[in-house]
């Protein structure tokens, strides 16, 4: 192996994205649920255009000489990144067609364009005269004239000239429904190809084809902006999101060469900027696809979230987590124990103060109703609100200066550092004194989000972890440049070097003959230290076993260089109804184990240039719960693939007579019977 080389996130991602795409063509997942794991695949590769293949196209811009030093070639990356997604988009449209002609079987079908008949012809015609006015026409023909991310139509007059009409999918469902035997839908865009006549009368219309342009979605703030200041630049900046340079030009591979060259040349983009698609765009707009028959085998089975045993049980929250640590799982247990936790906040008279972390605020939520409730019952209440959360900036600066007008302490963000910490502390004054109790977890403080994502959180009263966390705070709210830690790991200022200690002692470890062993769960891992440090370890003797989500820039030793011998690093992948998000990292530690759970991945940016939070498990019945849970996880031989050296996304082989595993539910089923033991 190697021990410098590493897999290009920006490749590796693709991979990721095409473990989506599996999923949506494994038989065994149900019809509609395939066409939301569609939706996924659709609405990642936008993101992914819009940021990734953005920074790609900056970095051509660079001088060579100083790209050489960066080690960076884009061009050749974006060349290689195009071919795939080509390949990919090639397959999605196979298995579209596939899940489409299934749906049709059980009276569910979205027509094509020719399969519309001449009496729904005549229905839509009637309903397009309602919204006819409503489909604008582009007067000036430029980029900046495109929203990033919508449906256009170009209506072809002649070889080379050509009408822009934007789809008003802001306005009206995407997917129109026709009266009829069945479920009968038809896209939107469609309809309005079906009546261009009405758009332009006298003139004939030689075709009509579907185009998309994705922007690049950074704003590129400056260094020097207070926090206020900050808010602001930001707020003016994101109508930029509209109007910066052109990532990709979605087009319908139907579209005849010279329209498309007509079109190139009148909107000024280069041939690596436009991207062949189907005949329709958005498939992310297959989120909210109509599901009109009650038919469980069309969707997946109902999963309740269940009650804490503990917490949902618990007459004083505070005092159940005085006496105890107590852990929850998302979506798999209530995220209302977390609504609780802060109603009680707001209520309790010997409350003093509460502060918070958001990172995505939801546009309307209990959470949200419970930190009015503390100001309007006159508690202290001190709120990080990141203003620089991609794609949620203009919510989360809504909500910031809603709170900071009731009375609220609000920190925005400063350029460069991130607070991507999931961390709660709730200070209580009582006869005996000064109590803090903590919440520190993997996912956002949001209800919608806990419902999809796989996520945990730890509350405690521990004294030391508590304290430190009163640290952390002190360092957002502009009191304290550097925090006094000794339990928390916390970036940019501990977690690498901690997590570095942990690996260089797994390594002396194995060098003594003691059993070694690192388990890693994790979203994305990148930085280049942490691999290499890894990369190190295996090669010491000590076992790795990874658990990546996302991309993997690690390359583990390919089977045939190893002949007979045991992959001394074993990664896998989980892709499933939930999202994956938790980070959990398991040490041997010589046999006294050591875990820590938080927001950090392991890429550079969140060791280095965000506000992260790791903390130890300590207690020890939340210790071995959180280590079964990941156990579990790593067993999984239903849905995990693994992440080799080829990027085969193989499916993991099952043992003879081995059970079948199926992660998620079988947590589900773990935190169920712990539950009844309970009772």
């Amino acid at each position: 192996m190697n021990k410098r080389s590493l897999k290009n996130r920006d490749v590796n991602w693709l991979y990721f994205n095409e473990r989506v795409l599996l999923e949506a063509a494994n038989p065994t997942t149900p019809l509609l649920e395939r066409i939301k794991f569609l939706a996924i695949f659709s609405s990642n590769l936008d993101e992914y255009f819009k940021v990734r293949v953005s920074q790609l196209r900056q970095l051509k811009s660079v001088d060579k000489k100083l790209r050489k030093k960066l080690i960076a070639k884009p061009n050749k990356t974006l060349k290689f990144i195009l071919k795939k997604v080509d390949e990919q988009q090639n397959r999605f449209g196979e298995i579209i067609q596939d899940t489409l002609e299934s749906l049709k079987q059980v009276g569910v079908v979205l027509k094509k364009i020719q399969e519309v008949n001449r009496q729904e012809r005549e229905f839509l015609a009637n309903w397009f005269k309602e919204i006819a006015a409503d489909c604008t026409i582009l007067q000036v023909k430029q980029p900046k004239d495109f929203e990033d991310g919508k449906i256009y139509l170009i209506a072809q007059l002649s070889n080379t000239a050509f009408e822009i009409i934007k789809v008003p999918t802001d306005l009206y469902p995407r997917f129109i429904e026709i009266p009829g035997e069945n479920y009968q839908y038809v896209f939107l865009e469609d309809v309005i190809k079906l009546n261009l006549n009405q758009l332009f009368p006298n003139q004939e219309i030689q075709g009509c084809f579907a185009i998309k342009m994705s922007r690049d979605a950074e704003l590129y703030l400056e260094d020097d902006y207070t926090d206020t200041d900050l808010v602001d630049v930001i707020y003016k900046s994101l109508v930029k999101r509209n109007s910066g340079q052109p990532t990709r030009l979605l087009y319908d591979q139907n579209m005849p060469e010279s329209l498309k060259t007509a079109i190139k040349e009148q909107l000024d983009l280069d041939d690596v900027d436009l991207v062949p698609g189907g005949e329709h765009h958005n498939y992310s707009d297959f989120f909210g696809f109509p599901n009109p028959i009650e038919d469980n085998e069309l969707s997946y089975e109902k999963k309740v979230p269940l009650p804490h045993p503990i917490l949902s049980n618990s007459k004083t929250l505070f005092q159940t987590i005085l006496e105890k640590d107590q852990l929850i799982h998302f979506p798999y247990q209530e995220f209302s124990m977390v609504e609780q936790f802060i109603q009680s906040a707001a209520t309790d008279e010997q409350v003093t103060r509460i502060k918070m972390s958001l990172y995505r605020i939801a546009k309307t939520s209990v959470l949200s109703d419970a930190i009015l409730l503390a100001l309007k019952n006159k508690k202290e209440v001190v709120l990080f609100v990141e203003a620089q959360a991609r794609f949620d900036e203009e919510n989360n600066i809504k909500w910031g200066r809603i709170f900071e007008e009731q009375g609220a302490k609000v920190f925005f963000s400063v350029p460069q550092i991130k607070v991507h910490s999931k961390i709660l502390l709730v200070e209580r004054e009582d006869e005996l004194g000064l109590q803090r109790f903590a919440y520190i977890g993997t996912g956002n403080f949001n209800a919608k989000t806990a419902k999809l994502y796989c996520d945990h959180g730890l509350f405690t009263a521990h004294k030391k972890i508590t304290a430190d966390l009163a640290q952390v705070f002190g360092v957002l709210e502009r009191k304290l440049i550097v925090p006094k830690l000794k339990h928390l790991l916390v970036s940019p200022f501990t977690t690498r070097n901690t997590l570095l200690e942990l690996i260089e002692n797994e390594i002396e470890n194995a060098k003594e003959g003691k059993k070694a062993k690192i388990t890693l769960k994790m979203n994305s891992l990148e930085d280049s230290k942490m691999i290499k440090a890894l990369y190190k370890a295996s090669e010491s003797g000590v076992q790795i076993r990874l658990l990546v989500r996302g991309f993997c820039c690690l390359i583990p030793p390919s089977e045939e260089s190893l002949g007979e011998k045991e992959q001394p690093i074993y990664i896998t992948s989980i892709v499933d109804r939930y999202l994956e998000h938790g980070r959990i990292y398991l040490f041997e530690n010589g046999g006294e184990e050591k875990m820590y759970m938080g927001s950090a991945d392991w890429m550079t940016r969140n060791l280095d240039r965000r506000i992260e939070v790791l903390t130890p498990i300590l207690d020890e019945n939340v210790f071995q719960e959180l280590k079964d849970i990941l156990y579990i996880q790593l067993s999984d031989n239903v849905k995990a693939r693994v992440l080799d050296a080829e990027d085969s996304n193989r499916r993991v082989q099952k043992q003879k007579d081995e059970p079948d595993i199926r992660s998620q539910y079988a947590i589900y089923d773990y935190l169920q019977a712990k539950l009844n033991e309970d009772r």
